[in-house]
């Protein structure tokens, strides 16, 4: 005889049921919320967690009992999974738009030290800024503009050969390599 249940699932509206049924024959839905749908309908039919963990193919019946405590609280909620490890995200939609509102500006040549924008430079400018964000990486820089939908092969105006402009203590320079038109060839 198994142990009396700490946290029993609540009643399940017709609804609710109807969505688990339908959710657990599911073949294009994630592995996991059909895996849910199963061990909440086995406990909801009136299986021990054990059971409910085997009909769903979880190993233990704590994993049943923590899904039960979380659908009595949450509803169908509880089928979706959260956050599956690792460090949270640090960075909300306020900061998602300051980053997007600094690709947006025109970089100043004189401030900045370019006239286009790369992910170093893009880290810099956002890093010295005193509404910026002093932590950002390039690899979170890379990942928000994707998201929004940049690409920067296409949006990066190129330099001429051989020329470029530097940033020195005296000023921005426009340094010449001579022996450019060599290196094409």
């Amino acid at each position: 005889m198994s142990r009396r249940q700490k946290d029993p699932l609540r009643l399940v509206t017709t609804e609710e049921r109807r969505f688990l049924e339908r959710l657990s024959r599911s073949q294009s839905q994630p592995a996991a919320h059909v895996a849910r749908a199963k061990a909440l309908l086995a406990v909801a039919d009136g299986h021990s967690y054990t059971a409910a963990a085997r009909t769903a193919g979880y190993r233990v019946g704590d994993t049943v009992a923590s899904l039960v405590r979380c659908f009595n609280v949450a509803g169908l909620n509880a089928l979706d999974p959260g956050h599956g490890g690792g460090t949270p995200a640090s960075y909300g939609v306020a900061e998602t738009e300051r980053i997007l509102a600094e690709v947006r500006r025109r970089p100043e040549q004189q401030d900045d030290g370019t006239a286009t924008w790369s992910l170093s430079l893009l880290k810099q400018a956002l890093r010295r800024a005193s509404d910026g964000l002093p932590h950002v990486s390039t690899y979170t820089l890379q990942r928000i503009l994707h998201e929004a939908g940049y690409s920067w092969q296409k949006n990066r105006s190129w330099c001429e050969t051989g020329q470029v402009k530097r940033k020195r203590k005296t000023g921005t320079v426009t340094v010449t390599d001579p022996d450019a038109v060599a290196k094409k060839t």
